[in-house]
């Protein structure tokens, strides 16, 4: 691993043994992208600049009409400045001008990658990273661009600080992450998109003329567009074919776009989405933008997948839990709703213990009069007539049956129906002389404030000092309306947006650095947030308000891309299903849940002494897979067709599991055969259930007969271990 710079050509060299990423300083000013690929044992410029004097484009030397911003292949630009094209960073001074005029200052090579201030950022371990410096010299503004090399990782990390060095306030009005421009536009362009309930459909389209673009304007990464985007060769798959995908680490508005111009280049930017965004810098203030990941895989998407899930998994999640295996939980929500009473949970808790669940978790109507959910957000006081022990009381029976303990929470909420607004009306994100408009009748907590954040920090303290409580399931039940406050003037209203996450950030980082060792999950009506910078914090996501087992193999493919199982939640629940309605077998329901971070989300009291049986069966069987499940490595070997057959693999060194859901029957069902593609080629595995003993090569390319399946939504999983 190492970074370079060639004076002689004026080249930046960021190489590892996966990758090199090369830039070039042209005219002594001019920051412009050169390479992004497999590694490079040196570089001579053989992909040389093309430089032709094109019609109606701008020159900054107009005795040079060859050389044109609009044309050159930038690492960062802004409209108003020769480049018509999007841009990734804009300021506006206090004359209500835009334009600037940045030129290369200077460089630094650090050995590792500085820490972002108020944000989450991947680790600096095994790092260097390079820092480029830009001003405008006639405001006195600054940018400094970081460029994270990671030693076994085909990953550049990158983010940028925005720095005012002059006498007058300016206003940031774009302040992208990362931009770069490749040569060509033949590529796809793939994203995950979706809707509560269904989140995380891989879309994967054409680029074409002009710009397409995904993003979030509702406070959170929301469900609707994951804050990610890759650009792939149209023949490239889940095994083969190159494939650039690029993630922010962030939990709030983002853009991500690509833009075909004229001549057939393409540009990727991402960052904040300006739409909800400005940020006024007052003079010697800087801005941090959040940090965007560009991953490069020559191996298809599951090469991609790989790398997102080392990186997150090594540099990201906090460290306790990075290697930590997870328990296996009972959830109470689809089993008792807002209607429970201790008696009742110890009873479900004893079962559990018998049917060997480690946690139990008393879900959401716990507190106050939450006997509904149009009431009590905010009031986290519990009710004493369902816990007339309280939560420390059921918390140390609970102990005492051998299970671990968790508790469900809605922080960032507030019911109007509650104390908390009584008191506090000037909480809630609020516009004067507009109304607080409601969304499943709460409000949102204007976390931008700094007392609305101690006070959360307040509230978990008091749970959590005890030790009584080792998981929080912290959920997020609606998007922001009505972003704006009465504390910061009116040019600053657009920082809000930002200040939220940024408020919301400094309350993880507080309880989770005082609370190392309890397990918080992520949850925002399951996947809504599910992202990098939550990440960070909580190192599990319940993937989807969607429980059932069919949709389910869908979403968690889909989440695969970016995550690797171990933190996605999933669910044995109930059927019908509460969500969809659909009957599914058991095993398929455990099936799928057991290829993610496993749990039941139903009323034991209600299951037959067969299900209960099974049950048992299967979190013995889990328990026994868990660090293959939650450590190995994860392929995807047949992502859901139009049937809804998909396979995936779990793999290390010494065991492989293959697990197939054939999703809907078919008559005349065609002969198959499951390639498992990713084992030792050299090695012999057993078959642990029918003594079986195959090659890797075999199992590899000529694979495994599907059998005949009759009936919908039916399953199988096979264990080979390797001999």
């Amino acid at each position: 691993m190492q970074i370079t710079f060639d004076v002689d050509q004026q080249l930046f060299h960021l190489k590892n043994d996966q990758i090199s990423y090369i830039m070039g300083i042209e005219k002594e000013k001019y920051l412009v992208h050169r390479y992004f690929g497999p590694a490079l044992s040196s570089y001579h410029q053989v992909n040389a600049l093309q430089l032709i004097d094109r019609g109606f484009n701008t020159n900054p030397d107009c005795s040079d009409r060859s050389f044109s911003l609009n044309t050159l292949p930038l690492e960062t630009s802004t409209q108003g400045s020769l480049d018509y094209r999007i841009p990734n960073y804009q300021f506006r001074n206090k004359q209500g001008y835009r334009v600037t005029a940045f030129e290369y200052a200077g460089y630094q090579i650090l050995p590792e990658k500085p820490k972002l201030t108020g944000l989450p950022s991947l680790s600096s371990e095994n790092t260097q990273t390079l820092e480029i410096t830009l001003e405008d010299r006639q405001q006195n503004l600054r940018m400094h661009l970081r460029y994270t090399l990671f030693e076994k990782l085909s990953v550049i990390s990158r983010n940028v600080v925005y720095e005012n060095l002059g006498t007058d306030a300016v206003y940031l009005e774009i302040a992208g992450s990362m931009m770069v421009d490749f040569p060509s536009a033949n590529y796809d362009l793939l994203t995950l998109n979706g809707a509560h309930t269904n989140e995380a459909n891989l879309s994967r389209q054409a680029l074409h003329s002009g710009i397409q673009r995904i993003d979030s304007n509702r406070g959170t990464s929301s469900p609707q567009h994951l804050p990610f985007i890759a650009l792939a060769d149209k023949q490239a798959n889940e095994d083969q074919g190159t494939v650039i995908g690029a993630q922010l680490i962030y939990s709030g508005n983002f853009v991500a776009q690509v833009e075909v111009e004229q001549y057939g280049s393409s540009r990727l930017q991402m960052g904040i989405n300006p739409d909800t965004f400005e940020w006024k810098l007052a003079p010697n203030e800087s801005f941090v933008t959040p940090e965007a990941v560009l991953n490069y895989s020559t191996a298809g998407l599951n090469g991609l997948s790989q790398t997102f899930h080392t990186l997150y998994q090594k540099h990201l999640v906090p460290t306790y839990w990075q290697n930590q295996p997870r328990p296996i939980l009972l959830n109470t929500w689809e089993g008792n709703y807002f209607s429970f009473h201790e008696d009742e949970l110890l009873i479900q808790a004893k079962e559990a213990k018998n049917l060997g669940i480690e946690l139990f978790v008393l879900d959401d109507g716990w507190f106050a009069s939450r006997n509904d959910d149009t009431q009590a957000l905010g009031d986290w006081q519990v009710n004493q007539e369902k816990l007339p022990n309280g939560i420390n009381g059921l918390a140390e029976k609970i102990h005492n049956m051998g299970l671990l303990f968790g508790l469900w929470f809605e922080p960032e909420m507030i019911s109007k129906n509650s104390q908390l607004f009584s008191q506090h009306p000037d909480w809630p994100l609020q516009l004067p002389d507009y109304p607080m408009t409601e969304g499943r009748c709460q409000l949102v907590l204007d976390l931008s404030k700094v007392e609305i954040q101690d006070f959360l920090i307040a509230i978990f303290d008091e749970y959590l000092k005890d030790g009584a409580i080792d998981y929080i399931k912290w959920d997020m039940n609606r998007h922001l309306t009505e972003v704006g406050n009465q504390t910061l003037p009116f040019d600053q209203q657009k920082e809000i947006s930002h200040r939220y996450v940024l408020g919301l950030y400094r309350v993880l980082e507080t309880i989770t650095k005082r609370y190392p060792k309890v397990l918080f999950e992520n949850c925002s009506s399951g996947g809504g947030r599910f992202d990098p910078g939550m990440m960070a914090y909580m190192p599990q996501t319940w993937a989807s308000d969607n429980s059932d087992a069919f949709c389910r193999t869908k979403i968690q493919t889909g989440f695969s891309y970016l995550f690797p199982p171990v933190m996605m939640g999933a669910h044995v629940s109930d059927v019908p299903n509460h969500q969809v309605g659909r009957i599914t077998p058991l095993t398929t329901r455990g099936n799928v849940a057991m290829s993610g971070n496993f749990g039941y989300e139903l009323d034991i009291k209600k299951q037959s002494a067969e299900a209960l049986e099974e049950i048992k069966e299967q979190i013995a069987y889990y328990k026994d897979k868990r660090d293959l499940i939650q450590f190995g490595k994860f392929y995807r070997l047949l992502t859901p067709n139009e049937h809804g057959a998909c396979a995936w693999l779990f793999v290390n060194d010494h065991e492989a599991l293959v697990v197939y859901s054939h999703g809907l029957a078919q008559p005349a069902q065609p002969l198959a055969y499951l390639k498992t593609k990713y084992l030792d080629q050299t090695a012999f595995y057993q078959n642990t259930v029918t003594k079986e003993v195959f090659s890797g090569s075999e199992l590899n390319h000529a694979g495994m007969l599907i059998p005949r399946i009759k009936g919908d939504f039916e399953s199988f999983a096979l264990h080979f271990k390797k001999i």
